[in-house]
């Protein structure tokens, strides 16, 4: 299954810009790169350890859907 947008906020890290939007996906490990166009950035590669992460460059939140990301695997 693909990585979507959704609408609910997650909470940012203490300290951190509030999200420019939320993507909901079924893996641990997400690839971004800020968007097609002038307003991206190089591709980073995220880890998602509980539940979301936040792009550093764009500020873009992953979240975890639930029920996904169980795998153990590398």
């Amino acid at each position: 299954m693909s990585d979507r947008l959704v609408n609910p906020r997650p909470v940012a890290p203490p300290g951190a810009a509030a999200p420019t939007e939320t993507i909901e996906t079924d893996s641990r490990v997400v690839a971004c790169d800020g968007g097609d166009g002038p307003l991206g950035h190089p591709r980073v590669w995220l880890r998602i350890v509980h539940q979301q992460t936040m792009c550093p460059y764009c500020s873009r939140m992953y979240v975890l859907r639930e029920g996904a990301g169980h795998g153990h695997g590398h």
